[in-house]
C-alpha cells in the first residue's frame, strides 16, 4: 500500500469515527464560550466572512434589518475590486484575511458570523464558529461533501445554544408559508413526482468537456492569499477560473447547478413532504461528462420511499440549456417572476423556462418557480374553481436575514436551521456524486452509506484535508 493510499484510508477511518462520535465533546468544543443574552433593542455583533460578490449581498441584507452591528470583516482577497463596496460601507471595521486570526483576536467581541464564501470553504469556518459558540448564517449548500454536512449537523446538535441558518432565503418568504398551509389543509397530498428544472446557461457551458487536466497555473492577484483560499483542499495551483464564482463549475470546489439552485427550488417540497434522504440516485443523462467540471446537461432521478401515509416519490432534476422536463397540458405561460433573481453567470440571457418545478399529486398538479415564488394549481380552470376553498396563507413575520438575527436574540426560531437544511444539502451531495462518477447511487438511508460502489462511498467523505486543517473534522 502506498503512503498516499495509507493516509487516505487512515483519514477515512478517522472521519467515520468522528462522524459517529456522540459522547465526549471534541477538541474544538473545549473552547466554547457561553452564548450572550440580549436586551430588548440590542443588536447582534456580527463578523462577516466573505465580503465580495454574494458575500457582500448577504452583509447588506443582514445590516439592513437594523438588527446587527458589523464588528469584523474577513476575506482572503481583501481590497480586490469586488470587496471595495463593503469596505466603503464599513471603513472603520477591523479587517482580516484569515478567519482563524479573526476569531483569535476578536472572538470575545463576536456573537454571530455570516459565511458567504465558496461551497467547499463553508465547512471549516462553520465548524470553528460553532465550536466557539458563535451563531452561524451560512450560504447554501451547507458544504461540499456529505460527511462535512453530517459533521456540521452533529456540531450544531451538540452545541444547542448556537443558532444556525442556511441561506436559502425563500424559506422565509411566501412559498414557505403557502406550501405548509396547503399541505396542512390537504391541498398538496399524495405527491408521487416532482420534475425540477434549471434551464439557464451556466458558467462552464462555453468550456471544452474533453478536458484532461486542470487549467495551467497562473500568478494570483497581489490581493489574494491563495493558500488560505484553498482551506482544507489540496493540490491546486491558482487559476482565474477557480475564483470569483468560477469555483462553482468544478467538482473539487462547488456543487454545480444542483447545489446552486436546488436549495431554492426543492426546499419546501423536501421539508413539508418529509423526504429525508433518497435510496437511489440515477444519472439518467450526463451530456458532456468529464472528471473536472459539471456536465453541459444533467438529468438526475432521485427516488424516495414511502413515508408514513405518503406514497413513494421521484424527483427528476433537469439542468442544461436544452434539457427540459415534459410540460403537462394546461401548464400555461411561466412569466418572469420578480422573486427569482437572475442566475449568477455574469451574463444576461433568456432561458426557455424559468427555474422551477412541477408537482404531481393524486388529484392536483401544481407549477412553481424558485425562491419565494408561490405555487399555482394547473390548469387555470381548476385553480379558479378551487380559489374560494383555498386556506388563508399567513404572512412571513420576518425575512430570512431578520429571522436569523432575531433567533440569535431568542425572539424567533430559524426556519432553515441545520437539522432542516442538512438533509436537503446531503440530497444534493448525493446528486453530485452521481454526476461526478456517472454511476447509479444506491444509498442505505439508515446507515448513511453507498452500497453500490466503494469509490462513491469513499467520496461521501472525500480526500484527506491539508495538514493543519484536520481539527475541523472532530466533533
Amino acid at each position: 500500500m502506498s503512503d498516499s493510499n495509507y493516509s487516505r484510508r487512515k483519514f477515512l477511518t478517522q472521519a467515520l469515527l468522528a462522524s459517529a462520535a456522540v459522547a465526549a465533546p471534541g477538541f474544538l468544543f473545549a473552547k466554547g464560550q457561553p452564548i450572550p443574552r440580549f436586551a430588548a433593542g440590542e443588536k447582534v455583533n456580527l463578523a462577516c466572512i466573505g465580503i465580495g460578490n454574494r458575500g457582500g449581498e448577504i452583509i447588506r441584507e443582514l445590516y439592513n434589518t437594523g438588527l446587527a452591528n458589523i464588528v469584523a470583516l474577513c476575506d482572503v482577497d481583501m481590497e480586490a475590486p469586488h470587496t471595495l463596496p463593503i469596505l466603503k460601507m464599513f471603513p472603520n471595521v477591523p479587517r482580516f484575511k484569515d478567519f482563524r486570526q479573526m476569531f483569535d483576536k476578536m472572538g470575545n467581541q463576536i456573537e454571530a458570523v455570516s459565511v458567504g464564501t465558496p461551497d467547499f470553504s463553508h465547512f471549516p469556518i462553520t465548524m470553528m464558529a460553532i465550536g466557539l459558540g458563535k451563531h452561524v448564517y451560512v450560504e447554501k449548500p451547507m458544504a461540499r461533501t456529505f460527511n462535512e454536512v453530517e459533521l456540521m449537523m452533529k456540531a450544531a446538535k451538540k452545541n444547542r445554544k448556537v443558532v444556525t441558518q442556511m441561506g436559502n432565503q425563500g424559506h422565509s418568504e411566501a412559498n414557505y408559508f403557502q406550501y405548509k398551509a396547503w399541505v396542512d389543509a390537504g391541498i398538496i397530498k399524495d405527491v408521487t413526482a416532482i420534475p425540477a428544472h434549471m434551464n439557464s446557461p451556466r458558467r462552464w457551458h462555453g468550456w471544452n468537456p474533453k478536458i484532461t487536466a486542470f487549467p495551467p497555473a497562473e500568478t494570483p492577484p497581489s490581493t489574494l492569499d491563495w493558500n488560505i483560499w484553498q482551506m482544507q483542499t489540496q493540490g491546486h495551483e491558482f487559476n482565474k477560473d477557480f475564483v470569483n464564482g468560477q469555483w462553482r463549475c468544478w467538482f473539487d470546489f462547488g456543487m454545480g447547478a444542483l447545489g446552486d439552485w436546488g436549495a431554492h427550488i426543492l426546499d419546501t417540497s423536501h421539508q413539508f413532504l418529509d423526504l429525508g434522504l433518497p435510496y437511489e440516485v440515477d444519472p439518467v443523462k450526463l451530456e458532456g461528462h468529464n472528471n473536472f467540471f459539471y456536465p453541459m446537461s444533467t438529468t438526475l432521478s432521485f427516488k424516495f420511499p414511502k413515508r408514513g401515509s405518503m406514497p413513494p416519490l421521484e424527483i427528476k432534476w433537469y439542468d442544461g440549456i436544452d434539457n427540459l422536463p415534459p410540460i403537462p397540458a394546461g401548464y400555461g405561460v411561466q412569466g418572469l417572476d420578480p422573486n427569482i433573481p437572475p442566475p449568477s453567470n455574469g451574463a444576461a440571457t433568456t432561458a426557455k423556462l424559468n427555474p422551477g418545478k412541477i408537482i404531481y399529486g393524486k388529484d392536483l398538479t401544481f407549477k412553481g418557480g424558485s425562491h419565494g415564488s408561490t405555487l399555482s394549481i394547473i390548469p387555470e380552470e381548476k385553480a379558479k374553481a378551487m380559489a374560494s376553498s383555498l386556506p388563508v396563507v399567513p404572512p412571513s413575520p420576518s425575512n430570512h436575514f431578520a429571522n436569523f438575527l432575531k433567533a440569535c436574540k431568542g425572539e424567533e426560531k430559524t426556519r432553515s436551521s441545520f437539522d432542516i437544511a442538512g438533509p436537503l444539502s446531503q440530497v444534493f451531495c448525493l446528486g453530485v456524486l452521481a454526476q461526478w462518477t456517472g454511476e447509479k447511487i444506491v444509498f442505505d438511508r439508515k446507515k448513511k452509506i453507498i452500497t453500490s460502489s466503494k469509490n462513491a462511498n469513499e467520496l461521501l467523505i472525500g480526500p484527506p484535508p491539508r495538514q493543519g486543517w484536520e481539527q475541523y473534522y472532530k466533533v
